[in-house]
């Protein structure tokens, strides 16, 4: 596929719109937040006023993501940031991610389950053995220090989301259908199921799920927040928040223990290597990049390497003669998602086995995304039927080679500055574990380690796991100036939609708005099942045209249109794109929010 970059806006059409969101793409020179909630964008821009930068406006923003809307994202669960410096023009990563406890071995946790011995098993996702420690807090904190302005503080930041807690926000239409549905789930993890519902004496036990429009108070969560603002780390990792944490883990049968919440507090969030893939783009345009973009995703133990595998099959397909040069009028035709999901699951087969924490076992990074490899692996690919189940390929064997849920948002400021930043409980509500005094759940994300002994991502003490929450970022290859800042949540669907917004912008033409209103397809709704086989269904949006659905039959896909709310599998996305006035000579942020969320883009 030659991947040509396009217009910030796309070719006129007679509707208002190609797709029905009707959303228009959002402006400024100042500055923009891009997020699913309203109220959390608030956040951000009194930040942004306040003279911070778009770090600072970031965590203010996670803040006020949890406090409206932590169905999907909480300070009980992990981060991770790409920071783009319009000074130095540099990509900067962050991993926020938690580990398992230090006596969270393999065997333990096994027989806490109860599985037998030579049987296959997995943590299930509303274990209290799905708790791994929280790297969000920590996470939250580390962004202001070391990509913050240094104009505001952090109770600056923290404060706009602790008042809503404490003075009240009305709940917007998608987090109380959410919310409604973990009710059940949140009365049942834990004796202190009441502070994330609403008080109502006649409900069962005097509190129900919050429903669209009424208000809801959280002052334990803004307890929290003030904590953390004034006490730092520290203030979470020890002290109340941290016991209350570890007695509702052991309480429930779970292994934590203070001192693992200590150990993360030490060594704090850890700064990596952002990984990249350069693409070549032909037919330049007025708002085009000639010399192509480089693509930036969060190294393992995050998911970010399936997109660059995927875009790098398919560029590689193309080069060979096996696919044609896809156009704009090829976008979402079967061919054009042939490819896509073909390149997709080949990236997923190695992913699913190779993706874990590189700290504790070798994963080869370079290699997978190194040309050799995916050249290789793109003889996998058979343009005319769909594949069956794929196996992970052997990136250190290779002899080309010389050696071995979740919210997403986006934030802009006034001097160039851009910011990729997702937060996420893993599953809704994670675990739905509460610690006493708190206001927030605790995360699930342990459910995504192996309990093979022999896989990769095995469970092991201190240990993090395969990971499903991706930043992206897009910079232009010619002189390392930003693109833009992207991304789309929801589990195993982030790559996915990663790889169909993006090439929806570059390929398809569509402006950064009509990039996310347009259908998308899903493997195996992203989610793996036991054994790591992915289910080979396509999940089609509603909305995707017919010949479209009926070509993808024809070559073999077994296909499921999903209408209605279930179309929250496709993920909900964020994109800034950056450009030049030509004439005035000045930055212009524009801004797309994907109509799947109760959000939007917010200008400064």
């Amino acid at each position: 596929m030659t991947l040509t970059t396009s217009s910030l806006f796309a070719d006129p059409v007679p509707e208002m719109a190609r797709f029905p969101s009707r959303r228009s793409v959002v402006h400024s020179t100042k500055g923009i937040v891009a997020c699913t909630q309203p109220l959390a964008a608030k956040c951000g821009i009194d930040v942004l006023m306040a003279g911070g930068n778009a770090a600072d406006a970031a965590v203010a923003v996670a803040a006020g993501m949890n406090m409206t809307e932590p169905c999907s994202t909480g300070i009980g669960g992990d981060m991770f940031c790409l920071y783009y410096d319009a000074k130095t023009r540099k990509v900067s990563a962050m991993n926020g991610s938690g580990r398992a406890g230090g006596k969270c071995t393999l065997e333990t946790v096994r027989k806490s389950l109860g599985i037998q011995e030579g049987k296959k098993g997995a943590i299930p996702m509303s274990s209290v053995h799905a708790v791994t420690v929280p790297g969000a807090p920590a996470g939250w904190v580390d962004t202001v220090e070391r990509f913050g302005s240094g104009k505001v503080t952090l109770e600056q930041i923290l404060d706009p989301a602790a008042r809503l807690g404490e003075e009240g926000f009305p709940v917007s239409e998608l987090c109380a259908y959410y919310w409604g549905r973990s009710e059940k789930q949140i009365r049942q993890a834990s004796p202190n199921g009441s502070e994330m519902l609403k008080k109502d004496a006649q409900a069962q036990n005097g509190v129900r799920a919050p429903r669209a429009g009424e208000i809801m108070k959280n002052p334990n969560l803004a307890k929290t927040f003030r904590t953390l603002a004034k006490e730092g780390k520290k203030g979470f990792y020890t002290g109340r928040i941290a016991e209350e944490l570890v007695k509702v883990v052991q309480n429930l049968g779970g292994h934590l223990e203070l001192e693992d919440l200590k150990h993360h507090l030490d060594l704090g969030s850890e700064p990596v290597e952002p990984i990249s893939l350069k693409f070549s783009a032909q037919g330049a345009t007025k708002h085009s990049a000639p010399d192509g973009v480089e693509v930036w995703e969060h190294p393992p133990n995050g998911q970010g390497i399936v997109a660059l595998m995927a875009l790098g099959i398919i560029q590689e397909l193309e080069a060979q003669g096996v696919i044609p040069t896809f156009k704009a009028d090829d976008h979402n035709t079967a061919p054009y998602l042939h490819a896509i999901l073909e390149a997709l699951r080949i990236a997923f087969a190695d992913a699913s086995w190779f993706v874990t924490d590189p700290n504790e076992v070798k994963v080869p990074t370079k290699e997978l995304i190194s040309a050799p490899y995916l050249k290789e692996r793109a003889k996998l690919f058979n343009p005319s039927k769909a594949s069956e189940i794929i196996e992970h390929g052997n990136p250190f064997a290779s002899p080309a080679l010389s050696s071995s849920d979740t919210v997403y948002f986006s934030v802009s400021d006034s001097e160039g500055n851009a910011v990729s930043f997702i937060n996420s409980n893993y599953g809704g509500f994670g675990t739905c574990i509460i610690p006493s005094g708190c206001g927030f759940t605790l995360q699930n994300r342990g459910a995504n380690f192996s309990l093979d002994a022999g896989h990769p991502n095995v469970l092991a003490p201190r240990k993090r796991p395969y990971h499903t929450i991706i930043p992206g970022l897009v910079t232009n290859a010619s002189d390392g100036s930003l693109h833009s800042v992207f991304g789309v949540m929801g589990g195993f669907m982030q790559p996915q939609g990663h790889v169909q917004v993006l090439l929806g912008q570059i390929v398809g033409g569509l402006s950064v708005q009509e990039a996310l209103d347009a259908p998308r397809v899903c493997i195996g709704a992203g989610m793996p099942d036991e054994g790591d086989v992915y289910d080979l269904t396509v999940y089609v949006e509603e909305g995707m045209p017919e010949e479209t659905v009926v070509g993808l039959r024809k070559l073999g896909h077994k296909i499921e249109v999903v209408k209605g709310m279930a179309r929250g599998m496709f993920g909900r996305g964020q994109v800034i794109r950056w450009s030049l006035d030509e004439v005035d000579k000045t930055g212009l942020w524009s801004a797309g929010s994907d109509f799947r969320g109760d959000g939007a883009a917010y200008p400064a």
